[in-house]
C-alpha cells in the first residue's frame, strides 16, 4: 500500500539516490559493526547486570549503576575515566561544567576551530558581556580563523601556541551553524599533534556533539584530553531523555566532577532517579542508532544533490558527525522543506513550523523536530537560522526507513509550494 503520495519524478530521484549511495551504505555497516562490538565488550568487561539498572534517590550515595556506567563509557570512548549524567541539561551544559572544570581566571583559551556555534558563544562571553561567562571569571578567549577552503588553519594554530600560554586548546568537531566540513578522526589527530609540537602541556579539548560512533575511533584516542557531548544525541541512542557526558584522562573529568556538583564532593553524589536503565540502553543502542542517522545523511545528500542543490558532504565525502546541510538558497524553500520534514515525524506530524526567536542565537530559527524526546537531534529533525544563505542544517533518523519518507516529504513539500521543479 502506498500511505504517501510522491511525485513520480522525485520518486525515480530517489531510487537513483539510493543506489548512488550503496557503497557508502557498505562502509557505515562496516563501522556500525565495529563500534557495537566495542560497545558490547565494554558492557561485558564491566559485568553490567540488572543490580544496575536500579534507581537511587537522595544524594545517590553508592548509586553502582551510574558508577559502572561511568567506566563502561570511558572505555567505549577509549578514555581513562568518564561522567555521564541524566543531570546534564544539554550539550552546551555539559560543554560549560567541562570548561569551568579547567579553566581558572587569568587563564588563556584558544579556539582552533574559527567561530564557535551560537550558543557556545556566550558561555566563552567574546561578544559583549555576558553574566557568568568565562570572560567574566577572567578567561581570555582567542581563536584561530579558518583557511579559505574552512579548514583548520595548522601554520597559524601552530603560531599562536608557540608564544600564547595557553590553558585550553579547544576543537569543535561539529559545523555547527556554518558550512564548514565536520572533522574527521584524521584531522582531529593531526590538531592534536599540532598542539603537543609547540605547547605539549596545553589541555586539548573537543567538543564532541554529533560525533559520537561515526567513526571507529573517538578524539580521545588521538591525543584529545578532554571531550563532552549530549545524550540527546548520537551517544544516547534515541533512547536516553535527557542528559550528558565528559571523558578523558583522570585529573580533568576529577576537576569537572567538582564544578558538576561541588568541589570536595563531585562524582560521589548525584542520585540517578531511575534513569540509569535509560542510560544503558542508550548506550547501547547508540553505534546501529548512529549509522542509521548516517545513512539518512547520505540518502538526503544524494538525494538533493540531484536536484539541483549545492550540499555538504557530498554522498561519497567521508564524514566527521551526522549533519547534513542543504543550501536551499531561498527562505520559501527553506520553510517549505522544514514543514514537509515535520509532516514525516512520528510525533506532531501535523505542526507547523514558524521561524521564531530562540535563546542563543541571533536570527529566527525554524527548527522540524517532531521527536519522541524533545529537541534530541538524533531523531530526524531540520533546523536553520533564517539568513543567507538558506541553508538547514539536518540530522537524526532513528531508523532510515522513516527517516528516508521524512526526507522525501521534505522534498516534496517544496515541489508542492512551488519552491522547486523536476
Amino acid at each position: 500500500m502506498n500511505y504517501f503520495k510522491f511525485n513520480e519524478t522525485l520518486e525515480k530521484y530517489s531510487a537513483l539516490a539510493e543506489r548512488k549511495a550503496a557503497e557508502r551504505f557498505k562502509m557505515i555497516d562496516s563501522i556500525t559493526e565495529y563500534n557495537q562490538t566495542k560497545v558490547l565488550n565494554a558492557f561485558i568487561k564491566n559485568r553490567v547486570s540488572e543490580m544496575h539498572l536500579g534507581t537511587s534517590t537522595g544524594y545517590g550515595y553508592g548509586d553502582i549503576g551510574r558508577d559502572t556506567l561511568d567506566q563502561v563509557f570511558a572505555d567505549c570512548m577509549g578514555a581513562e575515566d568518564a561522567i555521564v549524567r541524566h543531570s546534564f541539561a544539554s550539550g552546551t551544559h555539559t560543554l560549560t561544567v567541562a570548561l569551568f572544570g579547567i579553566l581558572r581566571p587569568g587563564d588563556k583559551v584558544l579556539v582552533l576551530t574559527g567561530r564557535p556555534y551560537d550558543t557556545i558563544i556566550g558561555v566563552f562571553g567574546f561578544e559583549g558581556h555576558v553574566s557568568g561567562s568565562l570572560a567574566d571569571f577572567g578567561v581570555e578567549y582567542h581563536q584561530v580563523e579558518l583557511l579559505p577552503d574552512s579548514t583548520p588553519d595548522l601554520n597559524a594554530i601552530r603560531s599562536e601556541l608557540s608564544w600564547g600560554n595557553y590553558k585550553m586548546a579547544y576543537i569543535q568537531r561539529s559545523r555547527g551553524y556554518s558550512l564548514r566540513p565536520s572533522l574527521t578522526i584524521d584531522k582531529i589527530e593531526e590538531l592534536c599533534n599540532a598542539v603537543r609540537e609547540v605547547s605539549p602541556n596545553t589541555v586539548i579539548m573537543v567538543d564532541n556533539c554529533y560525533g559520537e560512533f561515526v567513526e571507529t575511533r573517538e578524539p580521545t584516542e588521538v591525543g584529545a584530553d578532554i571531550i563532552a557531548g549530549s545524550l540527546i544525541k548520537n551517544a544516547g541512542g534515541g533512547i536516553a531523555p535527557t542528559g550528558g557526558y565528559i571523558a578523558g584522562k583522570a585529573e580533568y573529568v576529577e576537576m569537572c566532577a567538582g564544578r558538576m556538583t561541588a568541589p570536595g564532593v563531585g562524582r560521589e553524589v548525584g542520585a540517578s532517579l531511575g534513569h540509569n536503565r535509560e542510560l544503558y540502553m542508550g548506550l547501547f543502542a547508540a553505534p546501529h542508532v548512529t549509522g542509521e542517522a548516517l545513512k539518512t545523511a547520505v540518502f538526503a545528500s544524494a538525494l538533493l544533490e540531484s536536484v539541483g542543490y549545492k550540499v555538504s558532504p557530498t554522498c561519497d565525502e567521508k564524514r566527521g558527525d551526522i549533519i547534513q546541510s542543504v543550501i536551499l538558497n531561498t527562505p520559501e524553500a527553506l520553510i517549505a522543506f522544514c514543514r514537509g520534514m515535520q509532516s514525516g515525524a512520528p510525533v506532531d506530524s501535523f505542526v507547523r513550523p514558524e521561524p521564531s526567536p530562540m535563546p542563543g542565537y541571533d536570527d529566527d530559527v525554524i527548527m522540524a523536530a517532531g521527536a519522541f524526546t524533545l529537541g534530541s537531534s538524533i531523531e530526524l529533525s531540520a533546523d536553520a537560522p533564517l539568513r543567507a544563505p538558506y541553508a538547514a542544517w539536518m540530522q537524526g533518523g532513528l531508523n532510515y526507513h522513516s527517516a528516508k519518507t521524512g526526507v522525501l516529504l521534505a522534498v516534496q513539500s517544496m515541489i508542492d509550494q512551488g519552491a522547486l521543479k523536476i
